[in-house]
This record gives C-alpha cells, sequence and structure tokens, in this order.
C-alpha cells in the first residue's frame, strides 16, 4: 500500500520535483541493509533520535529493539481492558504449544514492529518502481473516458486504476511475500532473534539451526516447509487475484 501510494503521488503530471522524489524514495531499496540497520540500531536505541523526538510530545518511548511485549496487548493495556503484566480470565488458563493465549494474540513484539517497519521502508523504492511503470503504461484514452462519465479520483482508482493494476499487483504481493519470508540481514544484525526470539524469522532460524547446532537435517527440513509455505501462498494470491469475468455457457 505504501509503495502504491507513492507511485501515485510521483506519477502526478502537476508535481514539481517528481525526479528528485522518486529519487528519495527509492535511494533506501538500494542501500546496503546493514548499513540501513545499523543506522536503525542507533535511531531506535533507548537514547536515540526517535525516543528523543517522542519526548517533545510527552512520550516515552521504549527501548524498540529490546522490547518484547505484543503491541496488540500494549494498546489493550492502555485502554484499561487488560493488564499486560497479569493478565486473567480464559486466555491466560489456557495454553498451547508452551505458551498461554494469551502470549498468542498479544501480537508482533515492539522488537519486531520496528523490524516490519525497516523493512517496509528498506522496500518500498522498488516496488513504488514497479507500480509507476505500470501507471504509466495505463491508456491514458481509459482515463479520459471515466473522466468524462463524471467519476471523482476514489472511484477512478478503484475502478479504473487498480483493474488494470491487477497483474502487476500479483508480482508486486509475490516479491514482498517472497521477500518477507526470507528476513535474514536484519535479524543478523538486530540482535539474532532477541528479545526472547520475538524476531525470530523462519530464514535465520534455518541458517542458525544449520551453523549454530550443526543440526542440517533440521535446518533443511525448515528450508523446504518454508519453500512450501512461500509455494501455497503464491498460489492463493494467484487465485484471490484473478480474473472474474461473466462466466459464458457452451455452445450448443
Amino acid at each position: 500500500m505504501l509503495a502504491l501510494g507513492l507511485a501515485l503521488i510521483v506519477n502526478q503530471k502537476l508535481l514539481r520535483g517528481r525526479g528528485a522524489l522518486r529519487t528519495t524514495f527509492f535511494f533506501p531499496s538500494v542501500t546496503s541493509s546493514i548499513a540501513v540497520s545499523t543506522v536503525f540500531l542507533f535511531l531506535f536505541q533507548g537514547s536515540g533520535a526517535v525516543n528523543s523526538m517522542l519526548s517533545w510530545i510527552g512520550i516515552k518511548g521504549p527501548n524498540w529493539f529490546a522490547d518484547p511485549r505484543g503491541v496488540i496487548s500494549l494498546i489493550l493495556g492502555g485502554l484499561g481492558i487488560v493488564d499486560p503484566e497479569r493478565p486473567t480470565g480464559i486466555l491466560a488458563d489456557h495454553s498451547t504449544m508452551g505458551l498461554s493465549w494469551f502470549e498468542w494474540l498479544s501480537g508482533p513484539s515492539v522488537a519486531m514492529c520496528t523490524l516490519i517497519l525497516l523493512a517496509v521502508w528498506t522496500t518500498s523504492g522498488t516496488f513504488m518502481l514497479i507500480f509507476l511503470a505500470a501507471l504509466q503504461n495505463i491508456p491514458r484514452e481509459l482515463e479520459e473516458s471515466a473522466a468524462m462519465e463524471g467519476v471523482n479520483r476514489r472511484q477512478m482508482l478503484w475502478h479504473v486504476t487498480l483493474p488494470a493494476l491487477r497483474p502487476v499487483l500479483f508480482l508486486v504481493l509475490t516479491l514482498g511475500l517472497i521477500s518477507t519470508w526470507q528476513v535474514f540481514d536484519q535479524v543478523y544484525v538486530m540482535g539474532q532473534g532477541a528479545p526472547g526470539n520475538t524476531t525470530l524469522t523462519p530464514a535465520f532460524l534455518s541458517y542458525s539451526v544449520d551453523f549454530d547446532n550443526a543440526d542440517f537435517g533440521q535446518g533443511s527440513a525448515i528450508a523446504f516447509i518454508l519453500l512450501a509455505l512461500i509455494l501455497v501462498l503464491t498460489a492463493f494470491q494467484r487465485w484471490a487475484l484473478r480474473e472474474r469475468g461473466a462466466r459464458t455457457g457452451r455452445n450448443r
């Protein structure tokens, strides 16, 4: 969604400095992931620039990459619905695979959300260029005829632009899905699964089992399961984004 929004912005004909904006948005994608991860470590540490800016508006930021608390549990705790430190009720009394239901439903940790922010920021530029190329390939006559019918911008986006971007949308979602499951560099630099394995990814888990524990069989099994998950989810995306034209009856 971020990449599509950026592409729509820089595709405006009357926008000044479009070339500079495109370069700015694309720059994180061509920067070394190790370098970007190191910069994020300095920005999001306890006394980093992000917490300093939050303190200007009276918010005490956490130590982002060292906070294992789930964001959903923190939001519910802030609203006074539950106590994240001492959860009670059915969610706390039942467990699955060694974790309580409350822990399963507490959402990604603060550290994982910071890692997600980094991954989105570094990949949105590449996907923006793909969307931008597709937007510029939409026939101008199609947009002009829709404008003559009196459609507004929201209707133009929903009924004209997005249907024309369906193949490219499938491509971007597939590439994003594969890159999401294969996140490794950032996890390796930012704590190798810490805190409490809340930032552990399948790719890093396979590497850790292979080379840290010397269990190459289990590491290979994790890699094959990861491949199967990617294939299944890609097939589901292809089915969800398929063309839904009207069916015609058989000729007699």
